[in-house]
């Protein structure tokens, strides 16, 4: 049987047509897609690039953070641990002096060794008390803090080095300053206050503040992390409040109300950078590959506690000063040598600045 010649050609609007019309209108769709991926790759990286530009030209760094190779711990092959030895310095607005292998009058008034497992799933901070009285590499016995003036930033690394036997990867120096303008930067802060406490100084001096929770903006968050004889213990309770106020100002910075909003983070880089001084490897691009591998973490990842330490004493020649555990140092240092930091912070149950 002969089909009549219309049914032998289709017309021109049949579907046969229709599959070529829906892969021209899904390959429009993709080109579309791609090129609003590509726009927003551009204003990314151009953002990401003036981010990096901003802390690069805003910060100081350290050209000789290190001290001399022969003296150093070595890192045994395939450990991808990192230590980071993070100072901080209450100028109070005074110029903040991080030449290397120079004696200065300069003092680490905050003394933080931030381990980060090779697992990257935790973060470790353990402060060290600045009254600590150890041996400092050829100057004898000392306060730690007083490293930083009889030899400058490498002579503090090596005296950290020196007191756990472990190697120092990067150094950060942040002035006390700069915590105002990151406060602010984030819109303020809420901090848990232990202890009740009255400021003996600066702006925020004579303001009571009772226990409990406190949304701090800069000022009162400079005047907790700075106070210490409001306390009855001191400088322990004020490692305990800076501990804590960092905890916090962790959780904001990586809430995603946060990092989401791009003016937040740009006024937090542009408000922080003038206050912080890293060696000279530990630049931007750095910092944002060490966060990429740490992307898991969040704010009770971040294990914060004080060295132990036998209490205070003084010095054979007065200086009030605090003595050394040495048992919880080697210890430490042989939790931190096979990587396993979080197992000796869960058997001591150590405070954790909470």
């Amino acid at each position: 049987m002969t089909l009549p010649t219309h049914a032998q050609k289709p017309s021109s609007d049949s579907g046969s047509h229709r599959p070529k019309n829906r892969r021209k209108t899904a390959r429009n769709v993709l080109l579309g897609f791609a090129a609003a991926v590509l726009v927003v790759g551009v204003v990314a990286g151009a953002y990401v690039y003036n981010l990096i530009q901003t802390f690069d030209s805003g910060s100081t760094k350290i050209e000789n953070a290190f001290p001399e190779e022969s003296t150093r711990p070595q890192k045994t092959d395939g450990n991808t641990a990192m230590n980071i030895l993070v100072m901080g310095s209450d100028s109070r607005g005074a110029d903040v002096k991080v030449e290397s292998n120079a004696s200065t009058d300069q003092r680490a008034d905050t003394l933080m060794l931030v381990h980060l497992p090779a697992d990257r799933k935790k973060a470790y901070a353990i402060s060290l008390m600045r009254d600590l009285w150890i041996d400092i590499p050829g100057k004898g016995e000392s306060k730690i803090n007083a490293a930083l003036a009889h030899g400058g930033v490498p002579l503090m690394v090596q005296t950290v080095e020196s007191l756990f036997d472990q190697r120092i990867d990067h150094v950060a120096m942040i002035d006390f300053e700069g915590f105002k303008g990151l406060t602010d930067a984030l819109g303020g802060v809420e901090v848990d206050v232990k202890i009740p406490f009255t400021p003996s100084s600066g702006p925020m001096a004579g303001q009571e503040y009772e226990a409990g929770k406190h949304a701090f903006d800069g000022d009162e968050a400079l005047a907790f992390v700075r106070e210490r004889y409001a306390f009855s213990d001191g400088d322990y309770q004020r490692v305990r409040n800076q501990q804590a106020y960092l905890k916090s100002v962790i959780g904001k910075i990586i809430a995603r109300e946060t990092l989401t909003n791009p003016v937040t983070i740009s006024n937090m880089v542009s408000a922080v950078s003038p206050f912080v001084s890293v060696d000279k490897n530990f630049d931007a691009a750095a910092i944002g590959n060490l966060s990429l591998s740490m992307k898991d973490v969040r704010a009770q990842d971040t294990v914060m506690f004080t060295l132990p330490t036998l209490g205070t004493g003084t010095s054979t020649d007065g200086q009030s000063i605090v003595l050394a555990d040495t048992t919880a140092i080697a210890d430490i240092a042989a939790a931190l040598s096979k990587d396993q930091l979080g197992t000796y912070v869960t058997a001591h149950a150590l405070d954790r600045g909470q």
